[in-house]
C-alpha cells in the first residue's frame, strides 16, 4: 500500500498512528476505504517531513471529532507554513543550479571559470590564506 513495506505498516500501528484500523478473525488488519484515505495522509504528512509524534497528534484529533477541526487546521498551516519555506529554499537552490549550468554552457565558459579562480586566489593571497 502506497509503496509502504509490512514493517513499517506494523511500526506506524506500534507507534499509535493506525487506531482506526480494525482487524479480522485471523488478527489481520483489514483496511476500508475510509482507512486508505486516512492512511494516505498519513504517508503525506510523512513525505512532506512531519514528525511521527505530530502526525499521532493530527490522527488522535481526528479519533476525537469535530471538536478537534481547529486544531487539526492549526497543525496542518503550521506544517504548510514549514513545508512553503522548504519549497522556496530548493527553489533558490535550483536558480543557483540554473546558473551553474547556464555558465558552463556558455562559448566563453573557460574564460569565465578562469576569471573565477583567480579572483579566488588573489582573495587567499590578499587575506594571508595561501
Amino acid at each position: 500500500m502506497f509503496g509502504i513495506s509490512i514493517y513499517t505498516i506494523r511500526f506506524y500501528d506500534k507507534e499509535g498512528l493506525l487506531p482506526f484500523v480494525m482487524r479480522n478473525k485471523s488478527g489481520n488488519r483489514v483496511f476500508t476505504e475510509s482507512d486508505v484515505s486516512l492512511f494516505r495522509t498519513i504517508c503525506c504528512l510523512k513525505n512532506t517531513g512531519m514528525q511521527l509524534k505530530d502526525i499521532k497528534k493530527y490522527i488522535d484529533f481526528c479519533m476525537e471529532g469535530t471538536s478537534t477541526i481547529d486544531s487539526r487546521k492549526e497543525l496542518l498551516l503550521e506544517h504548510q507554513e514549514v513545508i512553503l519555506n522548504q519549497i522556496n529554499e530548493l527553489n533558490e537552490n535550483l536558480d543557483l543550479i540554473h546558473f551553474k549550468i547556464e555558465r558552463y554552457s556558455s562559448p566563453d565558459s573557460v574564460q569565465i571559470i578562469n576569471e573565477e579562480r583567480k579572483k579566488f586566489y588573489d582573495e587567499k593571497r590578499k587575506n594571508n590564506l595561501l
